[in-house]
Formats: C-alpha cells, sequence, structure tokens
C-alpha cells in the first residue's frame, strides 16, 4: 500500500507487507506503483484496477493524491477500496493540509501504523463479515427510505385524486 502526491508522483507514506510468494518481486511491484505514480495526472481515472502479474492494482485519486494498494486477484474489488476510501479519509483528516508542503518521500512514513491496522481489519474473515453485515445493513435501510418515500408521493397522489373526486 502506497500513498503519493498526484502532482509529482512523489510518494508521501507507504506499507509494505512481506510476503514469502511475493519474495523478491516485492521491490518489482514497489517500482511499478512508483512509475505509476509518475504517470498520474489531474484527467486520470480517479478510480481503477489494474493488472500487474497475478496481482491486481486497486487506485483511487481523492483530492491530491492518489491511494494505492496491491492485492491477489480473488480479493474482494468493493473491499480493496473500501479500504483506500478509509485509508484516505483518515490520511485528510491528519496531513490534509501538508500534502502540498511536502518536500522529501516519506514525509507521513509514520501513516504506516494505521495503514497496518487498517490492513488487518480489512483481512481478518470476522472483520470482513462485519463489514459485509454493515454494507448490507446500510444498503437495506436506503432501500428502506426510497420505498417510504416512494409511498409518500403515491398517498400523495391517490389524495390529490381523492380532491378531484370531491
Amino acid at each position: 500500500t502506497m500513498i503519493a502526491r498526484v502532482a509529482d508522483g512523489l510518494p508521501l507514506a507507504a506499507s509494505i507487507q512481506e510476503d514469502e510468494q511475493l519474495g523478491k518481486n516485492i521491490v518489482d511491484y514497489q517500482n511499478q506503483a512508483k512509475r505509476l505514480f509518475k504517470t498520474f495526472t489531474a484527467t486520470s481515472p480517479i478510480k481503477c484496477s489494474i493488472e500487474s502479474g497475478e496481482y491486481l492494482f486497486h487506485y483511487i485519486i481523492e483530492q491530491d493524491a492518489c491511494f494505492l494498494t496491491l492485492c491477489d486477484r480473488n480479493f474482494n474489488k468493493k473491499l480493496a477500496y473500501s479500504f483506500l476510501e478509509d485509508l484516505s479519509q483518515e490520511f485528510y483528516s491528519q496531513y490534509g493540509h501538508k500534502i502540498n508542503t511536502a518536500t522529501r518521500p516519506y514525509s507521513f512514513i509514520e501513516f504506516d501504523t494505521y495503514i497496518q491496522r487498517a490492513k488487518k481489519t480489512y483481512q481478518d474473515s470476522r472483520s470482513r463479515r462485519n463489514l459485509n453485515t454493515l454494507n448490507t445493513e446500510l444498503h437495506d435501510v436506503q432501500r428502506i427510505m426510497v420505498q417510504n418515500i416512494d409511498d409518500v408521493l403515491q398517498r400523495g397522489a391517490v389524495l390529490s385524486e381523492l380532491d378531484t373526486k370531491a
């Protein structure tokens, strides 16, 4: 997981997980990520997944920064983007006002602590189940609200018909 400034590709924070499967390839993926950061502009898609071998880079661009993570192909995309959005919210609350003034790479490396915690939450199947349940509940509430509004509008139409008949 890496965060970089979009304007010039300067890495602002990173959290590299040592993975025995990735082994030496982790350096290759880090270099690919850094090259990706250099290609982003104001007109780049704000949300995208990019294939790289057996993995996918997922990224979101929020305001002045790009939040990127490398995942197995079979990792849930929705969760990957939720993870990135979580990171962006926390990063902006802590460093939003400092992003454009950073002059050296990894100026906010201490954000790694938050990234590690968030990563555990999103990788843990129990937490994932809880997140899925929460998302389902939110979706259900949203559906109920829409239904209620529709019901009210429908009732309003019926009442106006009764007024014209009376």
